[in-house]
């Protein structure tokens, strides 16, 4: 059976020789992150992955959590290893010095954390909302709140949460009922029950700091109403030091489809004590921080399925015997050919292995603009990544993780019928993929979020600047008469074709605002292919680089460079499925009334 392997040579190079992580790097900090020592970090990092933490992935699927005396606990072993986890520091590494964080770019905890999904996505579930609550406070906090919950996040002592949903209410939020009542030392009473919370309890940490959504008594209705508390798990004073527990209980824990490692709990809040995080009213704005923040920890995790089923499939379909070559014999001295001579068979692992390294690619450039939304060097520079932010986003998480889905259900269909049962652990991975494309906003979603909030309510100009800058490196390869001429040419078309599909959504729904909603998911996959075709172009031009290099390793380079085509040759053409789907409007989507259903 095939075990996980961190994919650092793949990171490295699309982190260095495409994106330019050492100058993008360079003028963040007193000592910034060279290869060398990223590497390093990734390289330890990924040890803990590999060594302690995957080996619990199926025993963690297999035994799940159990709720004991008002008490959730984790399958076996998880304990010693979030333990591990934080005596690394792993969680701090692009935190605020002042709070005990090490200050290294923000960009990093995103990379590193590809490592720990892919290794075990129920464990690594324990640590994902943590950055965004880190996050959330380090914008919104007081000191106060700041000194005392911030440091004991940063170092994994205490974990944390976001509780948005409720049972009569999903992504629609204006609908929540959980009260907050004020009182008279200005603390806050919380009341109210949550559901779907990752995490909402566990032994790993003797504290849980619930980020809560709630109403105060006189709160304008629908979302204009939100506020959002501070409501830990156990009571404790300003120094940090432990008390009751807080009126914070968990109810159930959901039986889920995948990920069952991971405690998703129904949570009551029964007069819990909290404490205002924020403006009164304005909660769902800093609650947009922390989903943005998870937003793009899931699209990682798309690419994290992606790459673990990859993986695992790779090295069955290289060691099965089944048939012969249609060519004619590659194992003549066996009884079968291996499945990996067959086109089909690499078919499916190609596709895999576009989908795991181009929304890599996406993911890493995503986080850079973190980076520079943080520390750039100037206000211009600081709000255009905001911009890139906000457009990208949806994207990466919706695409990323839709293609997270498919590979993995691509890996199953290599293994055939072994691939059905769990010994190999396949299954598993698709059943731990599904929830990646609906948590933190469905796909539907963040396609409505990326065309109807992000194009066409003003943030147009931000996908011309993008647009313009694939175009910049379309003419580029193609002024090179280089073999990816054609590419480039096909990547003007496809930006061309991108801004008028914009015009002609924008034009029809001004007459029909319906038509939003029927082209946005379709849209939203049309940018995701073109995304991809760019990076897997700069992909290829980077690897022809690497090819003129003395020590270059000519198997790495030969299979970068035939995906890049693969990707072209058979991925990309999909898009025109998209393009006629977005071209054919709301029409018949429509037409029909309910009640024909």
């Amino acid at each position: 059976m095939s075990t996980y392997r961190p994919p650092l040579a793949d990171m490295e190079f699309a982190l260095f020789d495409v994106l330019g992580y050492e100058k993008h790097c360079s003028t963040f900090g007193e000592d910034p992150l060279d290869r060398e020592m990223t590497m390093t970090l990734l390289g330890e990092f990924g040890k803990l992955c590999e060594e302690v933490v995957a080996p619990l992935n199926r025993s963690g699927d297999e035994e799940g959590c159990t709720l004991r005396d008002g008490s959730v606990h984790t399958p076996a072993g998880f304990d010693e290893a979030y333990q591990q986890y934080i005596a690394g520091g792993w969680f701090s590494l692009p935190c605020d010095p002042t709070y005990g964080g090490q200050g290294l770019p923000a960009s990093l905890g995103k990379i590193s954390a590809e490592l720990l999904s892919t290794a075990n996505m129920g464990f690594a579930l324990y640590t994902s909302a943590t950055p965004g609550a880190i996050t959330t406070l380090s914008t919104y906090g007081t000191p106060q709140q700041r000194a005392l919950y911030e440091s004991r996040l940063i170092s994994g002592e205490w974990n944390s949460t976001m509780c948005l949903t409720e049972p009569h209410c999903g992504t629609d939020l204006g609908m929540l009922r959980t009260k907050a009542d004020p009182q008279a030392d200005g603390s806050y009473r919380i009341t109210g029950t949550k559901i779907f919370i990752t995490g909402g309890d566990h032994e790993l940490t003797p504290n849980i700091v619930h980020l809560v959504l709630a109403r105060l008594p006189d709160a304008p209705a629908g979302t204009k109403g939100i506020s959002l508390f501070i409501v830990p798990k156990v009571l404790c004073e300003d120094e940090g030091s432990l008390g009751e527990r807080n009126g914070v209980s968990c109810g159930a824990i959901e039986k889920k489809m995948g990920v069952k490692a991971s405690a998703t709990c129904v949570m009551n809040f029964d007069g819990a004590v909290g404490h205002l995080l924020g403006e009164p009213n304005r909660g769902l704005n800093a609650m947009f921080t922390f989903i943005n923040a998870s937003r793009i920890s899931a699209a990682l995790q798309g690419v994290a399925h992606a790459e673990l089923g990859y993986q695992k499939s790779l090295a069955y379909a290289k060691e099965r015997l089944q048939m012969r070559s249609l060519s004619g014999p590659k194992n003549p001295d066996g009884p079968a050919d291996p499945i990996i001579v067959h086109p089909d068979v690499r078919r499916m692992l190609l596709t895999q292995k576009a989908f795991a390294e181009g929304n890599r690619l996406l993911n890493y450039y995503l986080a850079m603009q973190l980076d520079i939304a943080k520390e750039g060097q100037d206000e211009n520079s600081r709000r255009t990544a905001v911009r890139r932010l906000d457009l990208l986003t949806p994207i990466a998480k919706a695409f990323a993780t839709e293609c997270g889905v498919e590979s993995a259900n691509l890996a199953i269909q290599c293994f055939g019928g072994h691939g059905y049962i769990r010994e190999w652990g396949v299954e598993q991975n698709l059943r731990d993929a599904r929830i990646a494309t609906i948590y933190e906003g469905t796909t539907g979603v963040q396609a409505l979020d990326l065309l109807g909030r992000k194009v066409l309510a003003g943030h147009g100009p931000v996908l011309g600047e993008l647009l313009d800058e694939i175009d910049a490196f379309a003419n580029t390869v193609i002024a090179q008469a280089t073999d990816y001429s054609s590419w480039g040419k096909q990547l003007t078309a496809l930006t061309n074709d991108w801004r008028l599909l914009t015009q002609t959504i924008g034009a029809r729904a001004a007459a029909n605002a319906e038509e939003v909603g029927a082209a946005s998911v379709s849209y939203l996959m049309f940018a995701g292919y073109t995304l991809l075709a760019y990076l897997w172009a700069r992909s290829a031009v980077a690897a022809t680089e690497l090819s003129k290099l003395e020590n270059g390793d000519s198997n790495f380079i030969n299979g970068k460079l035939a995906t890049a085509r693969f990707y072209f040759d058979h991925l990309l053409p999909r898009i025109e499925g998209y393009k006629a789907s977005i071209e054919n409007g709301a029409g018949s989507m429509m037409e029909m009334g309910i009640e024909a259903f």
